[in-house]
């Protein structure tokens, strides 16, 4: 698809795509959910610790940059920076909402084909770094989250979290302490 001149090869910028959507170009807007919707759902998930709740939020934020598309000030923001910021503050009200035990935190039945101990260790790995991120104060979530999962860097992050970069240093670091304690103890449980 060539888009405003680009070649096939280069990628659409983001901006250049809203811009697009807010047009009339639903093939634009196909584009941004395809690059930026799994990305936000990833965030939301590793901040919120639950699938649906993440869904929700991640078609929430995209909503709201949908709607702010025909009044976007270039220059402003990246539209991902935008994008992570409104996840993140989805997250936070959702957070302060949310007082019931969900159904998606009763584990799954085991599956007993032969490769089934390599997903379950897989699976084990990724429900403690998950347990092990829900132990963690929001602001630490946040930041570990925005920097090793999704490898955000430093101005970024300060950019979404509208913190300095010092604090994203001292977050993230304070985080990773905070990780590597809570699963010292699970080392030999999880194959590390």
């Amino acid at each position: 698809m060539d888009r405003g001149g680009t070649s096939a090869a280069e990628p659409v910028a983001e901006e250049t795509l809203l811009r697009l959507y807010a047009n009339g170009d639903s093939g634009a807007a196909r584009e941004l959910v395809g690059r930026l919707g799994p990305r936000a759902y990833s965030v939301a998930l590793r901040v919120l610790g639950n699938r649906a709740e993440a869904e929700d939020v991640t078609q929430e934020a995209m909503l709201r940059l949908w709607r702010i598309a025909p009044e976007w000030q270039s220059g402003q923001a990246k539209v991902s920076t935008w994008l992570y910021r409104v996840v993140m503050n989805l997250c936070l009200d959702l957070r302060r909402r949310r007082q019931t035990l969900d159904l998606d935190d009763i584990p799954e039945p085991e599956d007993d084909k032969p490769e089934a101990m390599d997903r379950l260790l897989h699976v084990a790995r990724v429900d403690a770094l998950q347990d092990a991120l829900m132990r963690l104060p929001v602001r630490q979530r946040q930041a570990v989250v925005l920097r090793h999962i999704e490898e955000l860097s430093n101005p970024e992050i300060a950019g979404i979290m509208e913190i300095g970069v010092e604090a994203v240093e001292s977050l993230t670091a304070r985080g990773k302490r905070a990780l590597t304690a809570v699963l010292a103890d699970r080392k030999d449980e999880l194959g590390y």
